[in-house]
Order: structure tokens, then sequence, then C-alpha cells
């Protein structure tokens, strides 16, 4: 952790960013700016936490973030690995099969089901233990102003009485019906895909095997959702029919109603939550205005059905941090944030498109378009690939990127870099532990000595590690050296052709290089989309 005390010493501040939400994504993106040395205050309008279930799914990518934020060796506490989700139709029969076994590229299980109160309680846990984060429950926001140089925010606490809290900068991670987004002049993008389900939790009282553990029945009588929640506890999703009322859904009567076919009852299950949602797709059209930026579902919703609304989340909490720490620290032109909402609102919109496609299959009740589709997905044998219109990739297109002179990004700009297992400086670990977060510049030849002093200036003042890839121990020379024990790196550069690979903060490629001499441009690159505040290299 830094200590940028000598950068936030400016008269009234009362932290360095606000925070309005202390949801998943309020505290992730908390954790990450303490992690960079900066003060951050977390405005919440509830006393306490809420504590009934919401989202249950993340993935690889996820979980690595999660890691990142301090909670590496307590996610096995409330979450378990999800192997398969399997759509059946109404006899029965596997319409869809998506495989999640294994490990996923960013070094962890692929799907993994859990409980987001014991998530937030670890969350919080960590924001608590940080000197840089202070959590004010009670105070509900109810004006903002900002100015050149700053944003203030008002916001009556437990008494009522009101107070004032200064920043550079606030990020609204307060939900649908944001405080922070309703000041800003943004309207909201709605492709009108919205559908009424109850959401019920169970918590069984004897332990029983689910197979599959997460199921999809796509029945036009009802269709059904059937998860883990987290260890020992199941969610179901019941959609509401025609005719059917939300009162006459959200009762509790008619959740065990739903249940029985199950065979859970008062007698055998506890039923922590029943409540009717609306799921929406939808998205702000504008993240940024001036000093007030949006994330999580105060910036976008989406259909639960790829499992993507809280992971589209923490995904802007590394964005939108690693951006704001070099801002904050000079590195950076104030413009670099508009960056922010140009990459992740492209990104997520892959992940709406994705949650409407699994709805208009899920979400049929027509008999002879139900018809149709089962004879079209089961002569297909399961397959998504086969089943599923193709979609584009969940890459950066636009934003922080190395480009070609055509201003189209470079051969592998905006992927997601992957995570395996290396031998660095006498630890073994995956990458993140033992080479630490920020900038990466990865290599297979020694980068370090084809770059200039001023080119090298320039990565140590933005953190960044140069790590080169060596296939044994043998094989290492420096401290730049790390050993590529799950094979995953060598064989991947050798593939693609690239000798170097210049990683962001949020573990997506800024760019490639497919030579020694292109190391350089890309670091150059680098510091002109960074912009005019970073000054001349030879100065640093």
């Amino acid at each position: 952790m830094s200590d940028n005390s000598s950068e936030r010493n400016q008269v009234g501040r009362t932290s360095d960013v606000l925070i309005v939400g202390a949801g998943p994504v309020g505290l992730t993106t908390a954790l990450y700016l303490a992690q960079y040395g900066w003060q951050v205050t977390v405005l919440e309008r509830w006393p306490a936490p809420y504590a009934q279930p919401r989202a249950v799914h993340y993935d690889d990518e996820i979980a690595r973030l999660l890691a990142r934020a301090g909670l590496r060796d307590r996610l096995g506490e409330f979450s378990e690995a999800a192997d398969t989700y399997e759509w059946q139709n109404a006899d029965r029969n596997t319409l869809l099969c998506f495989d999640w076994s294994g490990t996923g590229e960013s070094g962890w299980p692929r799907a993994s089901m859990f409980n987001q109160p014991s998530l937030e309680a670890e969350l919080v846990a960590a924001a608590e233990a940080s000197e840089n984060i202070t959590i004010r429950r009670g105070h509900e926001a109810v004006e903002l102003t900002q100015s050149d140089d700053s944003v203030v925010v008002t916001a009556h606490g437990p008494t009522l009485k009101l107070a004032k809290f200064t920043a550079s900068y606030v990020i609204g991670c307060d939900g649908a019906n944001s405080f922070v987004r309703a000041h800003m002049p943004t309207q909201m993008t709605d492709l009108g895909f919205f559908f009424d389900w109850l959401i019920v939790d169970v918590l069984p009282h004897d332990e029983r095997e689910w197979n599959p553990i997460n199921l999809q029945i796509c029945d036009p009588a009802r269709p059904t959702t059937a998860v883990s929640g987290g260890p020992g506890r199941r969610r179901w999703e019941f959609m509401r029919m025609p005719g059917e009322t939300i009162d006459d859904l959200s009762t509790e009567e008619t959740a065990w109603e739903l249940l029985t076919p199950w065979g859970l009852n008062p007698g055998n299950s506890t039923l922590e939550r029943h409540a009717v949602y609306t799921f929406q797709a939808r998205w702000a059209d504008e993240w940024r205005s001036g000093r007030m930026l949006l994330a999580g579902d105060a910036a976008h919703q989406m259909p639960p059905f790829a499992g993507q609304g809280m992971c589209s989340g923490i995904r802007d909490a590394a964005n939108l941090s690693f951006k704001l720490d070099l801002v904050l620290r000079g590195l950076a032109d104030d413009a670099l944030l508009d960056t922010y909402g140009a990459e992740r609102s492209r990104h997520v919109r892959h992940a709406i498109d994705l949650s409407i496609e699994l709805g208009k299959v899920i979400c049929v009740t027509d008999p002879a378009a139900v018809a149709e589709r089962d004879t079209f997905m089961l002569s297909q044998g399961g397959d998504p690939d086969k089943i599923l219109p193709p979609l584009p990739p969940a890459t950066l297109t636009d934003g922080l990127l190395y480009r070609l002179p055509d201003g189209t990004p470079g051969p592998g700009a905006g992927n997601l870099s992957p995570q395996g297992r290396l031998i660095y400086r006498g630890t073994t670990g995956l990458l993140d532990d033992v080479v630490g977060t920020g900038f990466v510049l990865a290599s297979t030849i020694n980068a370090r000595e084809l770059l200039t002093d001023d080119q090298r200036a320039l990565l140590d003042r933005l953190g960044a590690k140069f790590v080169r890839f060596v296939a044994t121990e043998a094989d290492v020379e420096s401290d730049d050296d790390a050993v590529d024990l799950d094979g995953i790196y060598l064989p991947h550069m050798t593939e693609t052709g690239h000798v170097a690979a210049l990683v962001r903060p949020d573990h997506y490629l800024f760019g490639v290089a497919r030579s020694g001499d292109e190391i350089g441009l890309v670091v150059d690159a680098l510091r002109d989309q960074l912009g005019s505040t970073v000054g001349s290299l030879s100065e640093l």
C-alpha cells in the first residue's frame, strides 16, 4: 500500500473518493482504491447490511478479482464450484448443457455458486480492517454538487442531521434507482426485455444430492430455475405466468406450493426469502459526468440467465479504480476516465445480449413455439455452440488500448490475460500472488534491456513489474524471470507469435509486441494515451 498523503493534502477534503452504496461493487471499489493508498468514504443509506441473498453466481475472472480484494482464503467459506448448468424441457430431456467444470483461464474454478450476504460480510470485514476506508451507515445522500476540483455530497445521518462529505470524485454504486445517476445528464437505453419472476431462497435441513446441481426447466407451463445458492443453500426462480398477478405470486403460501414438487416443505426446509423481481435489460448512456461516475447496477441491469449482473459490477470496480488511481497520482489526464465508460459499456452489452438470448430460450410459453424450439435444440445434442447465436467476444474494443496506424486495436489488445502458477523470486503461486497487481510487462525475452531509459522510467513510475517467462528453474537468470509451471504462458505466446504483452491492472491486455523493437512502441503508446500530465519522460 502506498502513502498518498502528500497528493491528498487539499483543504476541505473528507476523502479522496466518495462511494455511494456499500454493496459488493461499492465495497470492492473501495478496497481497490484503498490498496492504491487513497482515502475512501462509503455512504450507505441502510443502517445494516442487507441480509437476504441476491446474486448466486460468479466466474473465474471474478474469483480472481475478489481474491485481489483480500478474500483469497475466504472464498471457499461461502462458495462452491459448479460443474454443469443443464437446461431441460417439460419432459426433462436435455436441451442445453453448459460444461463449467475445471479451472478457468483466470486460475480459479470456471463457475462458482455463492451466498451474497456471506460475501458482503467478508468485504465489510476487509474494508473495516483498512485504515483507508470509512463506512458511514445510515447516511442517505440527499444533495450533490460538483465544482472544477471537488464534489460535495450532503447526507442525512442516523439522527437525520445533515452532514457534508467532500472528495475529488464520487462513484455511484447505489443500484438501479441510483441517486448519483439522477444528478447526471444521462439517459438509460432500455431494450424492453423484462419479465417478472418469483425468487425463492431455501435452506434444506438435511443434505441432499441435487443432480444436476444447476438446472433450468424450460417448461411452458412455468419456466423454472433450480440452482445452488452456495454451500447448503438452494435457489428457485419461477416465472410469472399470463393472468397471474404479482400479488398472487409473492406470498409465502405460493412459494411453498411451487416448492412442493421438489419435496420441500416447512418441516424440512427454511424459507430464507421470497420476492418478485422484474428482470430488465438496460444501461446508462453515459457513465461519467465531470467528477461523478457510475458502477454496478447504477450503470447497467440485465436478466440473470447468464449470471453476469454482479460480475459485471466487479469488473467495473477493477477498471475504474486503476484509472482513478492514475489520475489522482497525476500520471494521467482526467480524460482517461472517459475510457472507463467506453470500455465497460460495450463490454457489458455483450453480457446483456447473452442474457437476453438465453432468456429468449427460457421464457417461451406458446406451445407451437416451444415445440419448434425443442425439436431444434434436441437435434443439436445440447451443444451451446450449435444452438445459441454467435455473439461478439467479451473483449475490450475501445479505450486504453494499443492501436495500429489505422486506429484499430492491435492483435490481442483488449483480451483478458490468463493466470497460471509461477515460481517467481523463490515463491510459488498464482501470478497475482507472487508478482502482485498493477501493470505487468510480461515477455519471453529480456524486455527490460530493449527499452530506453525514458521508457523504463515511465514503467517504474507506474509501478509496473517485469516478468520474463522461462520453462524451468535452470533457465532463471535474473529477478525478472518466472518459471511457467502450468505451461500456460510460453505455449500461448509461441502460438500467437508474441514476445511481450503489457497487461493492465484489471488484467486486460493494453497491447502485445511481436518483436523486440515493438515493445518500446507499446510502452510509448501507453505514455501517449495517459496524456500530457505525465510530462516529459526525461524529467521523471
